[in-house]
């Protein structure tokens, strides 16, 4: 991506995505301060918002209306999302531990994870009940849950337990959704049984004695089973057990009692409370260390005990922000004080809401639709956001604070900010280059006689008799800001050539330009990326043997591959083989420049960017030798040319015409969207020049898909031809192997030289 005029001089570090934080996104995407990055460490791309999920369950909203796109509001805020799991944190060196990735350096860091269910206090519930968090696993179960009643003819029994305001109303929604499901269907309603459970004497134990009467006689009227006093002590396969001794069948069990903190947290050494939550003080910083806050469930104030809700989360966003930005300027922090009652507003599945607020409490339609109104408003916040272009004067009038820096950061803040040089004077500094490296372990292969770890100018590596060198290179700046997701993608993408040919990987040296700034800053960043590179070269059996790396606007990185194999011409699996009556295969779906052209816009959903890198990181390696196997007769695989772009550069050295099945093309989530919003990739309008190359596009001009085949690929899949007899078995077998998309889209034909080569039909 675009790196900002001022060098990095700070990072903030946000785990998770919750109330709180988002707060935190849109305010520093509004006003930004010069030389502080944030970056969103979180598992997943969208995150509900906890007021309108029983909404969602009753089925007055959809998915996207409840939730909100934490790709699209990453963008917006100018921070980098990194989609992992937070495992743990080094506190002594200031990185945050990480599952799957390699840990991220922070200066300041927020935590705001919300609170994890303690299923495993009770024998067999993690086993065999949900939890209502985290959410997206619970939507999981209640999608499924959905489906089962549907085709599940007879009695359905659910059991929540858990009778809180969190409890009572999700219950309410389910029982709202599926008896209309069942009603719907010509079925009875009352085949469905709920049953609520709780240790205490009454429901909502935290609500005044009228909202429990109310909420007493709605679960009554609705035939819900109540059992108070009734602490569940085991869950078994279809059924629980009380202390009591009471067996009760359930279905479906689905957990919403009092949660506690993550697991990972006892490790860190922040003074926690017996229940796992983070304490911290008015400012919502640690008691243990003021460089790191938290907000939201996970957070407990000393000062001012608060009941677990979202609307805490919600109202501690602003403060939160306001300390943040006051921590990274040296600047004095300033206390919250929440306020001592607050306003619930619990509806009752069926568009009717019970407000409740210390003693008092009333009911009705209008509530629903109050509640609402409030819940709408605040999810525009986060879905009308402004693209990028028209925040530009925003952006420019950034926070005028200035980071406090120690004085050997500013001296090379000072020289990052200057004018830098050019030719060899662009080059990273050695001791910066040289301890990324070392953090680096390529694969050893005995080929490599000089490499990435010796002193030389130059690589050696030997060429095995019998073998042919293969050479490829491909160089591309980033295009998303997670510099781990972006080595992992520049590789495979770089790799692609290599396999398509029919050859192994043998050695990779690597060209990178990153941006200037702090040591610290660059020297993470060529981590971070050369990482995940290496984790793609290694897992190729590919040595990385040396590279060049310099500064530059933009992240960039490239690689020149050498590959082997046999020194025989009839072994390489070259574009020019295609055969008449071949079939046309392409083993992954297209769309990944009008998804990234939209994502820069603001204008693509978070779960189809997330879904688009999840299949440039899927290696064409075992693609590549599945096709060879079934006798492949051409290969190669998309890239910046597009699918027809690709398909003429075979057809024209085989002599042969080719057919293409709009309607069989594979394409990414989303993809469609994009093109028919009119939003297409910056070299979209050269690969349309190759249309001559189509014999038919005027009756095709009006197809929806008829665009996606100039979109350009990164990643992208392998286009083959295969036997006719044979394009069957090689689909099964490819898709077996983790190429799920794969599809026959097309046919060659004998070539007709009085017209164009290219067919397209549907």
């Amino acid at each position: 991506m675009l790196a900002p005029e001022q060098p990095i001089l700070r990072d903030i570090v946000l785990v998770g995505g919750g109330h709180s934080h988002v707060g935190v996104l849109k305010s520093f995407g509004m006003r930004p301060i010069a030389g502080v990055r944030l970056t969103l460490i979180c598992t997943d791309m969208h995150t509900p918002y906890s007021g309108m999920l029983p909404g969602y369950v009753a089925g007055h909203y959809d998915y996207d209306a409840v939730h909100i796109d934490l790709s699209r509001l990453a963008v917006f805020a100018g921070a980098r999302l990194y989609r992992d799991e937070v495992i743990g944190l080094d506190r002594v060196n200031r990185k945050v531990l990480c599952r799957n990735r390699p840990p991220v350096p922070f200066d300041v860091l927020s935590i705001n994870i919300g609170s994890t269910p303690r299923l495993q206090d009770v024998p067999g519930a993690v086993e065999h009940a949900v939890a209502v968090k985290p959410i997206t696993r619970f939507n999981d179960r209640w999608l499924a849950l959905l489906e089962r009643v549907q085709r599940h003819p007879g009695k359905t029994t659910v059991a929540v337990v858990g009778a809180g305001a969190g409890g009572v109303e999700l219950l309410l929604a389910m029982q709202f959704r599926l008896r209309n499901v069942l009603a719907a269907l010509g079925r009875n309603p009352d085949e469905l049984v709920f049953h609520l459970f709780t240790n205490s004497a009454c429901i909502l134990p935290t609500h005044n004695p009228g909202v429990r009467r109310r909420f007493d006689a709605v679960l009554a009227e609705r035939h819900v089973r109540v059992h108070r006093n009734a602490a569940v002590t085991q869950v078994m396969p279809g059924r629980l057990q009380t202390a009591s001794g009471e067996v009760v069948e359930a279905d479906e069990i689905v957990w919403v009692t009092r949660a506690g903190g993550a697991a990972w947290l006892r490790d860190t050494g922040l003074a926690l409370e017996p229940d796992g939550f983070i304490q911290v003080a008015d400012t919502l910083q640690t008691l243990t260390d003021p460089a790191i806050f938290a907000a939201g469930d996970i957070a407990s104030m000393v000062n001012h005990p608060l009941e677990k809700a979202g609307v805490f989360a919600v109202r501690q966003g602003p403060p939160l922000t306001e300390n943040l930005r006051r921590s990274v300027q040296g600047l004095r922090l300033k206390p919250y004080h929440p306020q001592r009652s607050w306003l619930a507003l619990i509806s009752t599945g069926d568009q009717n809401a019970v407000a409740s607020r210390g003693w008092l409490g009333f009911g009705g339609p209008w509530v629903w639709r109050w509640k609402d109104w409030i819940d709408q408003r605040f999810m525009r916040k986060f879905q009308d956001l402004a693209p990028m272009d028209t925040r530009a004067a925003a952006s420019a009038a950034a926070s005028p604070g200035t980071v406090q820096l120690t004085s050997e950061e500013s001296l090379q803040a000072i020289s990052a900010i200057a004018m830098r040089c050019g030719g060899c004077g662009a080059k990273v500094g050695a001791t910066v280059l040289s301890r990324a490296l070392a953090q680096l372990h390529p694969v050893q292969l005995d080929d490599v006689v000089v490499g990435l770890k010796d002193p030389d100018d130059a690589a050696v590596v030997r060429v095995p008799p019998g073998k042919a060198m293969v050479h490829s290179v491909d160089f591309f700046r980033s295009f998303i800001d997670d510099p781990y997701l972006f080595g992992k993608v520049a590789a495979n993408h770089a790799l692609g050539d290599i396999w398509a040919m029919g050859a192994q990987a043998q050695s990779a040296t690597a060209i990178a330009t990153v941006p200037s700034g702090l040591e610290s800053k660059v020297e993470d960043v060529l981590f971070q990326m050369m990482t995940g590179a290496l984790e793609v070269l290694n897992a190729a059996n590919c040595a990385l043997v040396g590279g060049h790396t310099g500064e530059g606007k933009e992240l960039a990185l490239g690689f020149a591959i050498n590959g082997l194999i046999d020194d025989d011409p009839s072994q390489l699996l070259r574009k020019s083989g295609m055969r008449p009556g071949d079939v046309l295969i392409l083993t992954k779906p297209i769309g990944t420049g009008t998804l990234f052209a939209a994502h820069a816009r603001l204008a693509a959903k978070g779960r189809w960017i997330d879904a688009a890198l999840q299949s440039m990181v899927v290696s064409n390696q075992r693609g590549a030798q599945c096709l060879r196997e079934f006798g492949a007769t051409a290969c190669t695989d998309l890239t910046g040319f597009g699918l027809l772009g690709h398909l003429v550069e075979m057809t024209r050295p085989s002599g042969v015409d080719a057919e293409i099945d709009l309607g069989a093309l594979p394409l990414l989530d989303g993809a469609q969207e994009c093109v028919d919003a009119g939003i297409v990739s910056s070299l979209q309008s050269a690969n349309v020049r190759l249309r001559r190359a189509l014999r038919n596009q005027e009756a095709m001009l009006k197809h929806p898909r008829y665009p996606l085949i100039f979109d350009p690929q990164t990643a992208g899949g392998l286009l083959a031809s295969v036997p006719a007899e044979r394009a069957e078995a090689c689909i099964e077998a490819l898709r077996a192997l983790g190429y799920n998309h794969t599809a026959a889209i097309g046919r060659i034909l004998v070539q007709d030289e009085a017209l164009e080569p290219i067919t397209l039909c549907v």
